[in-house]
């Protein structure tokens, strides 16, 4: 709880100070691209959450994004493009499907045959870009001007809010749901917490393990489909780079401990808040662009290090 009311007033802070930085962040239109771009980092940071909960990680959700985001553009575009031509309802379904099997293969490859999720999933990020290279011909994928209303669902805004935003909140109170409240999310804290534990308890901890990487592949092909419907084109090459990163970082400066059995929803939104606005803040400070990797990375470091001595201080105490 402690850790929680730590990062809500870190991004109550830093929330302010990009109002008195710049007058301009004060604007209708600022707060929409915020809220947008929240939407979309908090979905990939509750899937990499979920998993770093159960005691995962998933370095390849940068490069699943890149490939279903490819795959949707190859689905919908014309046969006369170059594309398959299939209306937006199976090309949807296929591509959230996608994502399911790659997390599913992930989560069988940790359990059954016990290989290393770095490993595992480092793997992945080189085998699904060049994968998604490979079925684009290293080409650009876009879809043009076609399905527009298509576009303006899941990427426009409803009584002012963005879509994206309201996506997300809709899968918090799920995932909330499933997390907080039900048993089945008791599982993954007690796997995350002492996986040998929780198997001598009697849960069939290879089961969650493995519907943890589905979800978190699944949202991540989520993503995939808001990033094509946002920008309109998916580049194989470079599509969600590094957004595997901001994916874990998001988690973890929401509050999810890399060991694995810690962690809330309300936590990984409030990360992921962060996650946005401190480039939006290092940039109105006149942080060169090309220090923002930097400045994520030294908050990330941060946070990792007041984890630590917090947890620290929490045994000496109960010693």
């Amino acid at each position: 709880m402690k850790k929680l009311i730590g990062i809500v007033v870190f991004l109550a802070i830093l929330y302010g100070f990009l109002l008195i930085a710049d007058p301009g962040a004060r604007s209708a239109e600022n707060h929409f691209n915020l809220g947008k771009r929240i939407g979309l980092y908090g979905i990939i940071s509750l899937g990499a959450g979920i998993l770093i909960i159960a005691g995962g990680i998933d370095l390849s959700m940068g490069s699943v994004i890149g490939l279903t985001a490819t795959v949707l553009a190859m689905l919908l575009m014309k046969t006369n493009q170059g594309g398959f031509g299939w209306s937006p309802a199976p090309a949807l379904t296929a591509t959230l499907l996608l994502g399911a099997v790659i997390g599913f293969i992930n989560g069988l490859l940790v359990t059954r045959l016990k290989v290393q999720a770095f490993v595992v999933t480092l793997c992945g990020l080189f085998v699904y870009r060049g994968v998604a290279r490979w079925i684009a011909d290293d080409q650009q994928k876009g879809l043009g001007t076609d399905y527009p209303d298509l576009k303006e669902a899941l990427s426009g805004q409803v009584v002012g809010l963005p879509v994206t935003l309201l996506i997300l909140l809709g899968l918090l109170v799920v995932a909330g749901v499933f997390l907080h409240m039900s048993i089945y999310g008791r599982y993954l804290y007690a796997i995350g917490s002492n996986e040998r534990a929780a198997q001598y308890s009697g849960i069939p901890t290879e089961r969650y393990k493995v519907l943890a990487y589905v979800l978190c592949s699944t949202l991540a092909a989520f993503f995939g489909i808001l990033y094509l419907m946002e920008n309109n084109s998916a580049q194989p090459s470079a599509t969600g780079n590094f957004m595997e990163l901001y994916a874990i970082a998001g988690a973890v400066l929401g509050g999810c401990s890399l060991r694995g059995g810690e962690g809330t929803v309300f936590g990984m939104l409030i990360g992921a808040s962060i996650l946005t606005m401190l480039p939006n803040l290092t940039n109105m400070w006149g942080v060169p662009s090309s220090l923002e990797f930097t400045v994520i990375g030294g908050a990330l470091l941060i946070g990792a290090v007041l984890d630590e001595w917090l947890r620290r201080r929490s045994t000496l105490r109960k010693v």
